[in-house]
């Protein structure tokens, strides 16, 4: 009689498991990161009697989560990649946005301020066209300045995000931490039983910690997790946190880049190369490739336009008789030196030939005993011509001056154009200044020569000695349309393929309110059943009292 009573009580113990199970799969169906949870049945030792070994019911092994780790891996990874496309492919729309606008762009301003000048040409006695010429050139620096301060914003915007991503690593990795600690002590307190819940949030810690970081984990034999980044560096490793931080880029202080923390050495400096992946990778990726070569690209279009244009207006003859100056006031090279040299050298850069100025930042590195460039927009790598009587490197239209001694390995950014734009104006107030003429014979205002080959700039391919200067925006504004579209098509292919493994892993991993309701009557029935025979169970104990 015992053996009933308890084989009934064994299955009304695991029907109540397996009913607790399923609804704690409906009531979780909506919570974030929730892995669906299995009861897991086993017959109970059977004992032996006169005919022979008896079962004794059922008991239950454990809870187990539905995971699969192979496809979850696949899906991180998927879900990284898409963050890191996602986020470029965002930041590039609003360069695109702005220079696609239909109104007020630097190619009508460009052809607003030629058109003046046709004007001028026409009569250079009217007073009023020359003033309109210096009008018009004031919109046409305003409109470049505009431009060339949004892309500057989003520069910032950049270092922001840099360090908000920072914040967010740092904090899940302390999480993630906290977790393994947890689930590392209550795993030995329930005698090897994983505490199924706080697995569920470490998953969806490393998921979200992934998607601004693409991270790999490593599960080790306590079941704790080991997280790296970046091809090595430890973010977690079982109840440690490591941390991250936002600082200057010692190649360009004006730039964060994110540094490991080691308690020993400090603050190292990530290689930017090896933080491709995730919202943080995109954001890198597009200020390195997408948001540099834009701003270059503008201002080399500045520069090459503001030194032609001054280069044959210092040839003219004002209506005053004097030889004319500059007409626009144009930004220098600039030279930042890296925080690590440790020698005495200094660069200093001037313009030599603006037709030649490529629209890209240099690395100047020294190896000891040549000096060695590297064009950063293509990373190709060249060594320059030196000119020993002044020490002076020649490269690209650019003339770099060495002064002090170099150590080996000491560098240094060249920009050439990046200050073109912020430090742009108009030189001439006076309308009278305008250089018209061409020389003293034959000056007077009605003289226009210099003024027909100051208009005939318009159709010169001055910009890298190949494009004019309409011709060199065009370029650009359908270089980041072409580049927008990619990305767009890249981030969209790929946001598909995250779904199809999100929902290839909800297949496994997901509550089905469908399938919860049947395993809710199955398990319902397997209780009233075992219930009914404690009811027997009970009948016959009463009978048999009842005998006396």
């Amino acid at each position: 009689m015992s053996s009933l009573i308890n084989s009934a009580m064994s299955g009304l113990s695991a029907a109540q498991t397996a009913l607790n199970t399923v609804s704690n799969n409906i009531s979780s169906y909506n919570v974030a990161g929730y892995t669906r949870q299995t009861t897991v049945f086993a017959q109970a030792n059977s004992t032996l009697g006169a005919g022979g070994w008896i079962g004794n019911g059922a008991t239950v092994t454990g809870v187990q989560r539905e995971y699969d780790a192979f496809i979850t891996n696949q899906l991180r990874s998927a879900q990284n990649q898409s963050a890191g496309l996602t986020t470029r492919y965002e930041q590039m729309s609003k360069i695109d946005d702005m220079l696609s606008s239909s109104t007020n762009t630097l190619s009508t301003t460009l052809q607003d301020f030629f058109s003046s000048m046709q004007t001028l040409v026409s009569n250079a006695e009217d007073p009023s066209a020359r003033q309109a010429v210096i009008g018009k050139a004031d919109g046409l620096v305003n409109q470049f300045k505009v431009t060339d301060q949004y892309l500057r914003d989003q520069d910032k915007q950049v270092n922001i995000a840099v360090g908000s991503s920072v914040e967010q690593i740092n904090n899940y990795s302390k999480q993630i931490a906290n977790l393994n600690d947890q689930i590392s002590r209550l795993t030995g307190v329930g005698a090897g039983a994983s505490p199924n819940d706080l697995l569920d949030q470490r998953d969806q810690l490393v998921s979200e910690l992934n998607k601004v970081v693409g991270v790999e984990v490593s599960v080790q034999d306590s079941g704790t997790y080991n997280v790296t980044m970046a091809n090595g560096y430890t973010l977690v490793q079982g109840s440690t946190a490591r941390q991250l931080a936002a600082v200057p880029s010692s190649a360009d202080p004006s730039r964060t880049t994110v540094a490991y923390v080691d308690p020993t050495a400090g603050k190292i400096e990530i290689p930017e190369k090896l933080l491709t992946s995730g919202s943080l990778g995109g954001m890198l990726t597009f200020r390195s490739q997408d948001l540099d070569q834009t701003r270059n690209t503008l201002n080399q279009m500045a520069l090459t336009f503001a030194d032609a244009f001054n280069q044959q207006h210092a040839q003219g003859i004002d209506a005053n008789g004097d030889a004319g100056g500059d007409f626009f006031n144009i930004g220098k090279p600039a030279v930042v030196s890296n925080s690590r040299n440790t020698g005495t050298a200094a660069l200093s850069a001037t313009i030599s030939d603006s037709t030649s100025v490529q629209a890209t930042d240099y690395k100047v590195t020294y190896d000891g005993s040549n000096w060695q460039v590297t064009r950063l927009a293509d990373n190709t790598t060249f060594t320059p011509t030196l000119d020993k009587s002044d020490n002076s490197l020649s490269f690209d239209g650019l003339k770099v001056t060495v002064s002090g001694t170099a150590a080996k390995d000491d560098s240094f950014t060249v920009k050439p154009v990046s200050d073109a734009i912020v430090n742009m104006s108009t030189a001439i107030k006076d309308p009278a200044k305008i250089a018209m003429g061409l020389d003293d014979s034959e000056s007077g205002e009605s003289d226009n020569r210099n003024g027909q080959a100051l208009l005939d700039l318009q159709s010169a391919k001055k910009v890298g000695g190949s494009k004019t200067f309409n011709d060199a925006y065009a370029t650009l504004v359908s270089d980041i349309g072409n580049k927008t579209s990619t990305l767009k098509t890249s981030s969209t292919t790929q946001t598909n393929v995250v779904t199809q493994l999100s929902n290839q892993q909800q297949s496994i991993s997901g509550v089905n309110l469908d399938e919860e309701y049947g395993n809710l009557q199955r398990y319902q029935q397997y209780y009233l059943a075992n219930a009914q025979v404690m009811q027997t169970a009970s009948t016959l104990f009463d009978a048999l009292l009842n005998m006396r």
